[in-house]
């Protein structure tokens, strides 16, 4: 996790919002507390002027109403008042003017202006007053040097006639260098408190922010997937009770992790040792989970099928959409088969649902079927060949029977002919209910073998000494194998109905004059045994199916000569029960070799010499 700046922490933040806030109040108080001092100097300013002046006004109009034959006595007498008042005033009287009633100033108190003196003013506040016979007053600002001047003027009545004005030109910027003051002094108590302010800021954001960065810590560390650490408390504020509870919420999460770790643990055993194909895709379809078995039975890589499409890794995407399979979640076959070799798998479908009820994936199980398929479609062709079988002989019988019952019987050449047909037949149909017989024997559970030990050269010789003397074609028998004894451990009838299978099967197709060669070999753990004939031979592509129940490569053929199509099958199952294997091989118009083994224990072979 990125680490947090200097400027960018809480701790930085809490300190200027507490500062602030302290600086926002004190200059609200601050200015609230100047604007009323303000008010109240210059209306205390204003006032005391007032007072003076109309004291003035007072002197001067009962100097106005004296009898005095000079006049210029009175202008003295004014001039005096007026030097007086001003040199009692405090320094903010700048200058006191009195002007009579023609607008003809009478006295000034300035020593430097006495030119003024006995000249018509024309400032409009004396003209106002003298009209109005009301004080008045302005302030304005000396363009000289800058300073605030508050002028007033004040009218001196005579039997209710303004008979004069006097004219004050008072300093303010000894109330403003109070105000100019006390602000020097609000500020500098501001500073001191916004540092106290921040000393105190820093040390409570101290205890806020410290147990804030512990928890920050160890949530970075329960990020990494380290629950042990514990984060300190403080205190039992609401920071200590959030820190408690992130401790709580610490050994919880450690809990409901280990949960969640064996429950996964358990779940990828179970898709590890499934034997069936798992596949889990997201809401739309891709696929995030691929077991190992589902990987082989795709012969896809997981890394290829990861974040893909399932009806892309299925190859289904032209038959199915993904709302197809959200909708009918029921199997798909998947046919994998090619022209050498089938394989078929079954896609099982269920939808993964929030516990809102909305989808939120699909889990597919794949099996493979293609052994299912193979035995489905072989049961299918065994029932079909059996009626086949049976139906060709009882069609025979029930004609040859129809045509007995018709009269023929009384017909001494047709009716034996007849009804040795009729014979062969039923033989034919007691023969594959035989075998049938036998191999649903063999194919249960309680069948068994009755061993024992038997000279092998020995006993091949015999069932071919058997079949040389029944033959009735001109076929050649050849032994090519030696005479030493070889001695294993077999049922005896089992194995002589294996090789009166396949050797009559030799005969058969073997032409006159052919030969048909034995042969005995020695491999290792096993004898091998074979039987060649010269016949027509097998076509390649069908050599491994002939062991199949009721194939024939010439089916005509076959039942012309009797048999039935299990022979090799039956012979197939015995071999098996032994531990052995069979096999065959052929080329056409040359022959076809059967193969089998069987166990042979090599000590038992040497005690038996």
């Amino acid at each position: 996790m990125k680490k947090v700046g200097f400027f960018q922490s809480i701790h930085l933040k809490f300190v200027l919002i507490y500062m602030l806030l302290i600086l926002l109040a004190t200059q609200v108080i601050g200015v609230y507390f100047v604007n009323e001092l303000e008010q109240k100097l210059l209306t205390n300013f204003q006032d005391s002027l007032t007072k003076r002046t109309d004291l003035l006004a007072y002197n001067v109009q009962q100097e106005l109403v004296k009898k005095r034959e000079k006049t210029d006595t009175t202008a003295t007498d004014i001039k005096s008042l007026l030097q007086d008042f001003a040199s009692s005033s405090r320094d903010d009287i700048r200058e006191v003017q009195v002007i009579n009633e023609s607008s003809i100033v009478l006295a000034t108190s300035d020593q430097y202006n006495q030119g003024i003196v006995g000249k018509k003013t024309t400032d409009i506040l004396v003209k106002r007053t003298l009209l109005s016979g009301a004080s008045d007053k302005k302030m304005e600002i000396q363009p000289s040097d800058g300073k605030r001047m508050q002028i007033t003027t004040v009218p001196v009545k005579e039997n209710g006639k303004t008979v004069a004005v006097i004219y004050t030109m008072a300093s303010m910027e000894d109330v403003y260098g109070q105000m100019r003051q006390i602000n020097q002094i609000f500020a500098t108590g501001t500073v001191i408190a916004l540092l106290v302010t921040a000393v105190l800021g820093i040390l409570l954001a101290q205890t806020i922010t410290r147990p804030i960065s512990e928890m920050r810590r160890q949530a970075v560390e329960m990020a990494k997937g380290n629950y042990s650490r514990k984060v300190k408390v403080y205190g039992y504020d609401e920071i200590g009770q959030l820190a408690l509870a992130f401790n709580n919420l610490s050994k919880k999460l450690r809990q409901a992790r280990a949960s969640t770790e064996s429950e996964r643990r358990k779940l990828i055993s179970v898709l590890s040792h499934m034997t069936d194909g798992v596949i889990a895709t997201d809401r739309k379809g891709y696929i995030i989970l691929l077991n190992d078995p589902a990987e082989k039975l795709l012969n896809v890589s997981r890394e290829t099928a990861l974040d893909q499409p399932i009806t892309k890794i299925l190859g289904i995407e032209e038959e199915y959409t993904l709302d197809n399979l959200y909708e009918e979640p029921d199997s798909v076959i998947l046919d994998y088969s090619t022209r050498d070799e089938h394989y078929i798998l079954r896609a099982s479908f269920s939808v993964i649902q929030k516990e809102t009820g909305k989808s939120n994936g699909l889990i597919a199980v794949l099996y493979d079927v293609t052994e299912q398929e193979r035995i489905d479609r072989e049961r299918r062709e065994f029932v079909a060949n059996v009626s086949h079988e049976l139906r060709t002989p009882l069609t025979t019988m029930r004609s040859y029977l129809e045509a007995l019952s018709e009269g023929a019987w009384q017909n001494a050449e047709i009716a034996p002919r007849f009804l040795s047909v009729a014979q062969d037949e039923t033989e034919r149909m007691i023969r594959l209910v035989n075998d049938l017989l036998r191999l649903s024997k063999m194919d249960s559970t309680e069948y068994h073998l009755m061993k024992e030990w038997v000279d092998f050269t020995e006993f091949f010789n015999r069932i071919i000494e058997r079949f040389e003397m029944s033959k009735e074609q001109n076929v050649t028998f050849k032994r090519a194998f030696s005479k030493k004894a070889r001695f294993i451990e077999i049922d005896e009838d089992k194995i002589t109905q294996v090789l009166y299978n396949i050797i009559s099967n030799a005969l058969k197709y073997s032409p006159e004059g052919g030969t048909v060669t034995y042969r005995l070999r020695d491999r290792g753990e096993a004898l091998e045994v074979s039987i060649s004939d010269q016949g027509m031979g097998i076509p390649k592509e069908n050599v491994n199916k002939i062991f199949d129940r009721f194939y024939r490569v010439d089916k005509a053929r076959s039942r012309q000569l009797g048999g039935t199509g299990l022979g090799l099958a039956i012979a197939k199952e015995m071999v098996q029960a032994h531990g052995g294997a069979i096999w065959a091989k052929s080329e056409e118009g040359k022959g076809t070799t059967i193969y089998f083994t069987l166990p042979m224990e090599r000590d038992q072979e040497d005690d038996w010499e």
